[in-house]
C-alpha cells in the first residue's frame, strides 16, 4: 500500500466551522493532551461511560494512549474548543489477519457540544482518511441502547450488519443487545468513471 498516514496528517490540524459557526480544530491526539481526554471522559455522564470497553475514569488508562500513539493501528482525532477536547473519533486498523481490509469507527462528544455537528465532522475525516488508506469497509459497533449514535452513522452510509440479543455487558454486567453496522468504501478512482 503506497498510501502513508504520516503524509495524510500533514492536513491537520484543521480549522473547522461549526453549524452554530463557532469554530474547533481537528488535530491527531497529542502525549500532552492526557488530562484534556480524561476530563472529556469524566464529563460524559455516567450512564454512557457503562457503554465504553475500556476504563476511561482510570487516568493511568488515557495516559497509556497517549504515550503510545500508533496512527497506522489507532489513529485519534480530537476536536478542540478553546482548547478543551470536546471531541473524539478513531480510526482502528488491524494491520494483518482476514480483517486488515476494515476499519471500525468510534466516535465520542461532550455532552455540551453535541448537536452542533462536531460527531459528523470526525467521522467523515475519518472515512476520507480510511478511504486514501485503501481500506474497503468501515464498520462501527454500538449497545441497543445508543440510538442516536446508531441514527448518526446511519445517515452517513452505515446499514446495520447484525444485532445480537443480549449479547454484551456493560460495566456494570448488565447485559445489551450488540448492533454491528458497516459500510463499504468507495474511493475517488471508483467514482471517476460513473456517468462519463
Amino acid at each position: 500500500m503506497s498510501f502513508s498516514i504520516e503524509l495524510e496528517l500533514q492536513r491537520f490540524p484543521r480549522h473547522i466551522r461549526l453549524k452554530d459557526g463557532k469554530r474547533t480544530i481537528f488535530r491527531v491526539l497529542e502525549g500532552n493532551d492526557e488530562k484534556a481526554l480524561h476530563q472529556l471522559f469524566l464529563d460524559i455522564p455516567e450512564r454512557e461511560r457503562m457503554f465504553i470497553k475500556h476504563r476511561v475514569t482510570d487516568l493511568a488508562v488515557i495516559r497509556e494512549w497517549c504515550q503510545n500513539i500508533d496512527v497506522g493501528r489507532n489513529l485519534p482525532l480530537v476536536a478542540l474548543v478553546g482548547g478543551k477536547v470536546v471531541g473524539l473519533a478513531t480510526l482502528h486498523q488491524q494491520l494483518g489477519g482476514w480483517k486488515r481490509h476494515i476499519g471500525r469507527v468510534s466516535v465520542l462528544v461532550h455532552p455540551l457540544y453535541r448537536g452542533r455537528g462536531i460527531a459528523t465532522r470526525l467521522i467523515t475525516e475519518i472515512l476520507d482518511i480510511s478511504r486514501r488508506a485503501g481500506l474497503e469497509k468501515a464498520e462501527a459497533e454500538f449497545i441497543g441502547e445508543q440510538e442516536a449514535a446508531i441514527k448518526m452513522f446511519a445517515f452517513l452510509g452505515f446499514s446495520e450488519l447484525l444485532r445480537l440479543a443480549d449479547y454484551v455487558k456493560d460495566m456494570q454486567a448488565v447485559t445489551h443487545d450488540y448492533v454491528l453496522m458497516g459500510m463499504e468504501l468507495k474511493t475517488d478512482e471508483e467514482y471517476a468513471g460513473v456517468g462519463g
